[in-house]
This record gives C-alpha cells, structure tokens and sequence, in this order.
C-alpha cells in the first residue's frame, strides 16, 4: 500500500484524460483543474493538437490530466493522425472523463465516442456534462438523464457522473477528487510544485498559435501549425535584468494566408505578437524578445512529410 509521506493518508496516481467531440470544453476544464493554463482555448473546434500534461497535486493523490484533440471525423492526414493520438492516450491512461456540453443535446457523436470507449475494458470512465453555467438547472437535468440513457445504450456503467462549469468553478474540486479516487495506488509521479509535464517547446509554440487564432476566419485555423526554432537567454544582461529570445515560425498552406497572418504593413502580426509575448512572460517568469517569422508549407494537413517537419 502506498502512502503520502506527509499526510500518512493513502496516496494515489495516475493519468488522466478528458475525451469528447470538438468544443466540449475539455481543455477549459484541463486548466480549471490544474489551476492555470496548460491548454490552449478557443471557440474554433479542434484547437487542440498536442497530447498536453498538467498535474493536479492533493495531498491524497497526484493526477496528471492529459489534454487530447477532439475525435472528429478526419478530412485531412492530419485529422487522421490527431484521432490515432486520441484512441492512443485513452488506451493507456489509468481514467477517462467524457465530456459532454450541457448546451447542447446528447448526439451522434457523443454516441460514436461513447461506443468507441465501451470496448475500454477495466478501465474506469466517468460522465462529465460540462459548460453546466450557460443553461438552466432544468435543461442539466435533462443532459444527465441523456447521458444515463447513453450509458445504457452502450453498456457504460459510468464510474461518475458530475456536472461541472469550468469558469465559474462550479464542481470542479468534486470532479478531482472523483478521479484522484479512481486512480491505483501508488508513489508521486512527478516532483512537489510541478503542475506542466509539457516540453517548454510545446508549451510555448501554442500559446503563439493561440494568439493566432484570434478573429481568424474560414479555415485559416486548421491552416496555422506553430514550431519553436530557439529559447535562449539573452547573453550580456545583467541578473536583474534577463531577457529571453524565443523565435518561431508560423506556417500556413497558402501565400493568401500568409498575407492574412501578416495583416497590412504587418499590423495583425504585431498583434498576435503582442498577445503571445504577455503570455509567454508569465509562463517563462522573464521578459521575452519574441521574433516570429510566416512562413508558406503548401498543403502541409495533408503531407506526411511535411507533418512530420511539424510534429505530427
């Protein structure tokens, strides 16, 4: 039996991943969980593209919530290899949470999913109903009773089933406590203070993706891959005074996308710059120089080497 050296409580840990259709609010969840931001948002579906790690420290377990694309029906390679990350992080992590949005009805694929997660054999899987704020108790009620029936339909006897709003904070501390208490006993899978098992590189090539998205239009969102070329001190600054180079490069498929991203006289650039900066300083605790280069990967969704190039 495992116990937590500082409570003498039984301590568990584990992987955790939340799963749904695109814009269920999963990665909005992932960061309410963890406390801070560790996924990127957007109300553009399938924003998310990278298997992410944030890790949720309590004094009776450790959770390491792992942020998967949406599982949508794929027309590019891409898409084909984001749902193969998908399957592959929900096979191997220790529970799941369907996330199903309280906003709108149970349908088909939530169903398809539903029947995908079924053939999970001992695998704990719990019902979340998420974005629980933006409807009346009355129509949470009845997403609950859907997912019951969806339970029945696809023989899911669901571990739990809890109703969360992710920005207001509501049931969040009972959804972790739910999956702290799913997980198998065991030690600290990652040192005290650590909330980010993601590469710094990962990390900070989404959040300039994130600002990217911003009031783009059409499918200009699926077009934009982000991969960071450098993260270096500045040499030469004095100790109170650090400066860190991040450069990076943005890709699109199209010269018209490109001269979307740059805007006129490089006007929405600087925007998306400056946005992504902010956000970087947070993370990296230091100011950034950041210097961030468009550039043309014609049709790289569809590429296998030039996914690859890019991560995928």
């Amino acid at each position: 039996m495992s116990t937590d050296s500082r409570s003498g409580l039984d301590f568990r840990s584990g992987f955790a991943c939340l799963v749904g259709r695109p814009n269920a609010g999963k990665s909005t969840l992932t960061n309410a969980m963890v406390g801070r931001k560790v996924a990127i948002t957007s109300d553009r579906p399938q924003t998310t593209r990278r298997v992410l790690r944030g890790i949720v420290n309590r004094p009776t377990g450790q959770l390491v919530m792992v942020d998967t694309p949406g599982l949508h029906r794929p027309r590019t390679l891409l898409g084909e290899r984001l749902n193969d990350q998908v399957r592959e992080t929900w096979s191997n992590v220790d529970v799941v949470g369907l996330c199903i949005p309280a906003d709108q009805d149970v349908g088909p694929g939530d169903r398809f999913i539903a029947g995908e997660l079924a053939a999970l054999r001992r695998r704990p899987i719990v019902a979340i109903v998420t974005k629980a704020d933006k409807v009346q108790r009355g129509v949470v009620a009845e997403r609950l009773a859907q997912v019951a029936a969806l339970g029945e339909e696809t023989g899911i006897e669901w571990a739990e089933v809890v109703p969360v709003s992710a920005t207001v904070g509501e049931n969040v501390e009972v959804l972790v406590d739910q999956l702290i208490r799913l997980l198998p006993e065991g030690p600290i899978l990652f040192p005290d203070g650590d909330d980010d098992a993601t590469t710094l590189e990962i990390a900070v090539a989404e959040l300039i993706r994130e600002a990217a998205l911003e009031g783009v239009q059409d499918e200009l969102p699926h077009s934009i891959a982000v991969v960071v070329d450098e993260i270096e001190p500045r040499e030469d600054r004095p100790e109170d005074r650090p400066l860190t180079d991040v450069r990076a490069s943005l890709f699109v498929e199209r010269e018209t996308q490109k001269a979307i991203v740059i805007g006129k006289a490089g006007a929405r650039l600087k925007q998306v710059g400056t946005r992504a900066r902010r956000e970087i300083e947070e993370l990296l605790g230091t100011p950034v120089y950041l210097d961030i280069r468009v550039k043309v990967a014609k049709d790289w969704q569809k590429d296998p080497k030039q996914l690859r190039r890019l991560g995928f």
